[in-house]
Formats: C-alpha cells, structure tokens, sequence
C-alpha cells in the first residue's frame, strides 16, 4: 500500500471518529496515534438498570474504535459506582450497596453488548485494582493530586462557593478513575462532556506513572425527552434502547422539535451531509418537523430492532395517535367481578399506574378512557368494561374480558 494510501485512510479514519465529539486533547496527539492499533477505554458505573440513548452515544464512539482496528477496553466501574461520580451534581450522592451495583452490572452489561462488537473488546471491573488497595496505595495515590487542583473542577467550586458539602471521598473519584486508565494502559479515553475534567486527570497520573498519557475525547450530553436536561434514569426523560420498538418510536416522536438535529447527529447512522440537508429543511421550512421526525424515529428503531420494526412500529403509532385506536397486541386481564368496578384499583391490578393515588390523579387529569372516551368517575358500571380497551396515557392498554 503507497504511503498517500495509507496516509489518506488515517485522514478518513480521523474524520470519522472526529465526528460527534465535543473535546479531544488532542486531536494532534490521536491523529499521530492512528497508525497502530490502539487501547480505547469507557468506564461506566452502573449505578441503574437501563442503558439508555444518551450512553448510547458514547457506546457508539467505542464502536468506530472497534471497527477500524482498534480495542474497545470497557471498564464496568462496579467499586467506582459504590464511590458515586460528584460530575455534575450539586450535592453529596447516596453510596450504593455491592448488591445493587452488582444488580444493575448484569443488566447494564446485555445493552453495552448490543453496541458494541463482540472484538475488539476487553471487559474489565474496576475493582480488580482498585478493592484490594491498601492504606499506603491509596496515600500514594491522593499525594497525586492537591486540592487547589480539585476545587478548579467547576461543580466543586460551586458547590464550595455555595457552602454545600463536599466528601472527601468524593475527592477521591476522579482519581480511582484516571487509575483506571494506569491499570489498563490507555491510549484514548472516552466519555460524555462532563467528564473531561477525570479524563484530563486520567493523563496526569498515567505521565507520573510513566506512560505516554491517554488521548481525552468527550461527546456532548444528550439532551432528554424533556428538552431541558440531559438524558437520566433519575429524571425519567430518557429512552432505552431495550423500550419495545412502539415505545421507543413513541418517545422519539415526543421530544421538542429543537433536538433533532442533535438526535440525528448524535444517535443515528445518517452521513453528515445528509443531516445538514435535514436541518436546513427544517430551518427554512422546506422540510416538515412531523416528517423529519418520523425519519429519525425509523433510525432509532432500525439500530435497535431493525428496519421491519421500525415499519411496525410507525404503523402503530399511526393507529394509536392518528385514527386513535388500540394497537394489535394490546395485553388482555379478566375483568373483575364486582359492579360497579372500582378503576383504580382496576389500573393497578393490570399494571397501568404503580398506585391507586397515581390512577386517581390520572382519572382527574382525564388521562384515563374507556374505549377512547374519557372516564371521570372512579366507579365504573361492569357492562361499561366487557370486551372494553381501557387506556392511561397515550402508550398503556389493557384489554378486558369476561
């Protein structure tokens, strides 16, 4: 191969892991790297059970690594996620027991699998070095950093300007996690935008260790369902790559208009020129949003389920939201024998509402409909329910018969 071959190929390579990235220190140390395979690590604390399209978006980073040579190194941080990431947050996170990490490490890992490559890959815990350290390692290793470093991270100094408290153990974390990168020789580490303060001191300990530090590449967060914050299980916007197709392309049809192109670039395939084409449509209005958001609901669905569950699940979101019928397979339950019935306790026994005072509230906000017509009582005469479909929301269905 002639060396402008070879030269042209690291370029595209280059461009295309570029793409997406919101930081990386530096761009001239990764290109210069590219010419060998190279150790690429994620650390993720599992700190909840779903994998969810805002960790999707870096899982997907790892992957180009993978695809053009190089090894994915995935750090499950099952010790890291008892300390709790401060990135971030404005208060002190409740520490998380072994059991509920280990719980949520097995889960998590099935969608971490469904991203990325089988090879490449090294799957490593972090707490093969870091639990069995002893009183002289951990010494050795906050003598690393000082605290005028640590107060220079931007959600430290808030929180010390604002007096709220800061664990010393919270000091800790960044530090177990750039001695993740020391433990598996990093050339390139990855993470969302918020963690470009650990990565960078990701380099500091691997240079004071002694090797070449660590290549620091950040994507930018995503932003939720919301439309305000980013992507989290806590907040309840998110979506997980394992929602059932209908849901997923339900919840991709709700987000705000303004995200999508984020969306596109950050969570689909479509090549670049094809997203500016898209966001120029719907900047000057040659393009409608209902259309280019069924375009990436599609996208989304098709990574995850693919393309004949995309059509199937656009064709029930019509149904639903359109000509405002049940879907196909809606889940059917006997219908109790008392009249009238009491709905509330109705919609906790199918599994629609976690509590008789969520369905009261729901019943109030006319959320509730019985054959499509809303509901406003919370008892129910029983001929009213034989064969009836009872909806909460606009995804939740239940069928009952006799």
């Amino acid at each position: 191969m002639s060396i402008w071959h070879t030269a042209n190929l690291l370029a595209m390579s280059l461009e295309q892991l570029l793409r997406g990235t919101e930081r990386v220190v530096t761009k001239e140390e990764l290109a210069a790297r590219l010419d060998r395979p190279l150790r690429v690590k994620l650390g993720l604390d599992p700190t909840a059970p779903a994998v969810h399209l805002g960790w999707a978006v870096v899982l997907r980073k790892l992957r180009q690594f993978q695809e053009l040579g190089h090894t994915a190194v995935l750090i499950v941080g099952d010790f890291t996620a008892q300390v709790g990431d401060p990135s971030g947050v404005s208060d002190t996170r409740r520490r998380l027991s072994g059991a509920e990490v280990k719980g949520y490490a097995d889960h998590v890992l099935e969608g971490f699998r469904r991203i990325l490559l089988p090879e490449p890959l090294e799957i490593r815990y972090n707490s093969e070095w870091l639990a069995g350290m002893d009183m002289s390692q951990v010494l050795d290793l906050t003598s690393k950093a000082t605290v005028a470093q640590m107060l220079e991270r931007g959600d430290f100094a808030r929180r010390y300007a604002e007096h709220r408290p800061i664990s010393l153990m919270e000091f800790l974390y960044p530090l177990l996690q750039a001695q993740d990168s020391v433990a598996v020789e990093a050339d390139v580490e990855l993470g969302g935008a918020d963690q470009l303060w650990n990565l960078m001191m990701g380099r500091v300990l691997q240079e004071k260790a002694g090797q070449v530090p660590q290549v620091a590449m950040t994507v930018p967060l995503l932003v939720g369902t919301d439309g305000s914050h980013k992507m989290s299980q806590s907040l309840g916007n998110y979506i997980a790559i394992d929602d059932p197709p209908e849901d997923m392309f339900g919840k991709v049809m709700s987000i705000p208009d303004h995200l999508m192109p984020s969306y596109f670039e950050l969570c689909t395939d479509e090549p670049a020129e094809e997203i500016a084409r898209i966001v120029a449509g719907l900047r000057d209005g040659s393009l409608h949003p209902g259309e280019a958001k069924r375009r990436l609901a599609r996208d989304v669905v098709t990574i995850y389920w693919g393309s004949d569950a995309a059509v199937n699940a656009e064709a029930t979101f019509d149904r639903v939201f359109k000509e405002h019928r049940a879907p196909d397979d809606v889940p059917e339950m006997p219908l109790p024998a008392s009249d009238p019935v009491h709905l509330p306790g109705l919609l906790k026994a199918a599994g629609l509402v976690s509590s008789s005072a969520e369905a009261r509230r729901l019943i109030d906000q006319g959320a509730v409909k019985v054959n499509g017509e809303r509901v406003s009582g919370i008892e129910v005469p029983r001929s009213r329910l034989v064969g009836a479909v009872v909806q909460v929301g606009k995804r939740r269905f239940v069928r009952l018969i006799q």
